[in-house]
């Protein structure tokens, strides 16, 4: 079980994450401190806080053959950066 925070600020992060998702045949959720949900389903994404960080879940224990590391890599695009700043 791969998991890490993603943000998803914008609509068209949200169309672009969603496109991506249901390329690959395992189970991938998102989850809030409330909520978990089908993150291959647009509308489920909309009904989350989207602003704020998103846990994400990808079950790599079935993955059909797919490669969940291809998946993850192109997460990075989703990934909160960190900007440190020097006073």
């Amino acid at each position: 079980m791969y998991k890490s925070s993603i943000v998803l600020s914008s609509i068209e992060a949200v169309k672009k994450f969603v496109t991506l998702t249901n390329k690959y045949n395992f189970p991938i959720n998102l989850s809030t401190e409330k909520y978990k949900i089908d993150a291959k389903s647009i509308m489920g994404i909309f009904s989350l806080d989207l602003s704020k960080p998103l846990q994400i879940e990808v079950d790599d224990s079935d993955t059909g053959g797919q490669n969940p590391e291809e998946f993850i890599q192109q997460l990075a695009q989703f990934q909160r950066v960190q900007v440190s700043s020097k006073a």
